[in-house]
This record gives structure tokens, sequence and C-alpha cells, in this order.
């Protein structure tokens, strides 16, 4: 019997074992098949051994658990290894794992003209699919959602001509193994980004249209994105993140969201808004992670802190559900949220996170 005849057989037998440590590798590999590279057992980082065809778009292979945890790699047919991070299975484990072997490069599209039946205003939706998106058609996908998307992708359309740089971010985490895949839904703002940002009312700027923005990015916006693209729409796979005025609406809209949204970012919140409230008046603990940081030249630091301890006292865990950031230089800019929007990306998202 040839050895990868004996191969096939073994894991055959090891699949009819419920200890054993199973792969579920989804592609369409077509005739090229699938071989699984490991650190440990017939496998190697060299050679592979080939996963059985299980069905259309589905390999699997299957090891004894005494074995321990494996980190392994498919590769399509003989060499090519797949894109981003390796994956670390359990001893014992069943995973189903969605490759892709193409270039680690996401793209960002434009939904023009969204309609708000809420706000009674239009404005653009800008949509980064992660790199493979269009080669791993059954791989589904978290979603972040942010605000101020004109400053996120594209510099050109960026409010001071820098942005964020959301997507070379991403590609880069994801192709380095750091981040899982995400689709990312930035939300234009429009002249009423002060009011749609924020409750009421400070006694400066006023506001107060934010639970009509909650509503439409909840009840319009997520529904669109659920039905138009291959999401993973529970709420634990589901973010929420912005910066100055769109951090706090971010915070604002998971604390009284928790049922939609496991996870918010606020960048250089503007926690000042009304004279401190959310400082004053903290929410009571919801079941979110919470990312807050803020720059120490003129970028609310000292409010930001504040803040963050005012969320301990209503019981969140330092560096468990709320991590905190304190950005040396860092200014209320995009040039300073590039430079660490990282931290909250692979915070919310790490890579092999099943």
């Amino acid at each position: 019997m040839s050895f990868a005849k004996t191969i096939l057989a073994a894991s055959a037998l090891l699949a009819l074992n419920a200890s054993a440590t199973t792969v579920r590798i989804h592609y369409d590999a077509g005739k090229n098949g699938i071989t699984v590279r490991a650190d440990k057992g017939p496998m190697s980082w060299s050679k592979g051994v080939p996963a059985r065809a299980e069905g259309d778009k589905l390999w699997s292979y299957t090891w004894p658990d005494e074995l321990g945890a494996i980190t392994m790699k498919p590769v399509l047919g003989a060499d090519k290894v797949s894109s981003g991070g390796a994956y670390l299975l359990a001893a014992g484990s069943t995973v189903d794992i969605y490759p892709f072997f193409g270039a680690p490069f996401g793209k960002v599209s434009i939904v023009p003209g969204f309609q708000s039946p809420q706000l009674g205003n239009t404005r653009n939706l800008r949509i980064y699919l992660p790199p493979s998106y269009p080669e791993n058609t059954a791989k589904r996908y978290p979603v972040l959602y942010m605000h101020d998307g004109q400053n996120l992708f594209d510099a050109k359309t960026a409010a001071f001509g820098v942005e964020w740089g959301i997507d070379e971010t991403a590609n880069r985490l994801i192709a380095t193994g750091l981040m899982e895949e995400v689709i990312v839904v930035g939300i234009d703002n429009t002249p009423d980004r002060i009011p749609e940002y924020t409750p009421c009312c400070d006694r400066k700027y006023g506001g107060g249209k934010l639970d009509g923005y909650q509503a439409f990015l909840v009840d319009t916006v997520k529904p669109y994105v659920d039905k138009s693209y291959r999401t993973l729409p529970g709420k634990e796979t589901t973010a929420i993140m912005g910066s100055s005025l769109g951090g706090i609406a971010s915070v604002y809209i998971a604390q009284r969201r928790p049922d939609v949204f496991s996870k918010s970012g606020g960048v250089s919140s503007s926690f000042w808004w009304d004279q401190q409230v959310f400082i004053k008046q903290p929410a009571p603990r919801v079941p979110v992670k919470f990312y807050l940081d803020a720059g120490t030249v003129s970028d609310g630091i000292d409010e930001t802190i504040e803040m963050r301890d005012a969320m301990l006292k209503q019981g969140y865990r330092a560096d468990t559900d709320l991590l905190f950031y304190k950005a040396e230089g860092g200014a209320h800019n995009e040039k300073s949220w590039a430079g660490r929007v990282e931290k909250p990306l692979v915070w919310f998202f790490p890579w092999n996170r099943p």
C-alpha cells in the first residue's frame, strides 16, 4: 500500500474515534486536493499529508489526540501554502477552517446614496471585504462598523487629507497571522455629524440625534449588510468603533445594544461631552468588550482615564473586558489613530479565535 493510501486509511479509522483531533478544511480545491502541513505527527512544515475529500468543497484530516495541540496549515495541491497565519488545534477538538491562498489584499467598494429613514438623509457606505472574500465563498465573516467612513480608507475623501488606513492595516495584520479576517463597514458622516453622534444635550453644541443614528445603524445598515454580504451576524461577531464624537457614539450604542454588539472601541473619545455625563453617570456594566484610548497631546487623556476608572467601578475588568491604552505623543487626528488602530483590531479579532 502506498504512503498516501496508508495515511488516508489511518485518517478514516481515526475519524471514528471521538477522542481524535480533526480539522475540516472548507475550500473548493477541485482536482488539486488539499494536504496538511504541521509541527508534529506524520506531518512536517516541509511535507504534507493528504486530507480526505468529504464532499463538495470539504476536506478533513484526523490524528490521535495523544499528539497534543497541533499547529498546522493547509496546502493547495502539493506546495501552495495558505495565506495568513497558522492554525492551532487543541487536542481532541474538531475545528472548521476556511483558508485562502491568494494575495493578502482586501478591497474597498462604495454603496452610494444609502438612505436613512430614521434621519431623513442619505450617505455612502464604504465596505472593506477581506482578502479571502472572493476566493473562498464558503466563508462568512465578523463585521466591524465604523463611523466617519470618509476618513477610513482614502486620503482624497478624508476630512484633513489623512486616512486611517484601515484596509492597509487589516491586510498587514491578516497577512502576518495576527488578525482574523473581518468585513469593515465605514458609514459616512453628514453635515449633521455633531447631533448624529451625540446624546442630548451639550450646553455649547446641542446634539441629540444619537438615538436616531443608533436606530439607523441597527435597523437599516446592519440588516442591509447581513443580507448583501456573507456575514456572521450574531452579537459575538459584531463590533462598533469610532473616534472623537464617534468614540462616544460607539460606547453609547454598545451600552444600550449589547444584544447587537459585543465589542466597542472608543478612540480619542469626547468624554468631555455635556459636562462629562458619560463619566459622572456611568451606564451599568454590560457583556461587551470595550477598548478606550487617548493620546497625551491635547487629546482628552484625563477624561479618558476618568472614564476608564468609572467603568472599572461598574465591574469591568482591566484587560479582560476593558482595555485602555495611553498613546504617548498621540494627538487628536487621523495620523495618530492610524498609528495605533491595530491594537483594538487585534484585541477584538485575534487570529485563530476558535
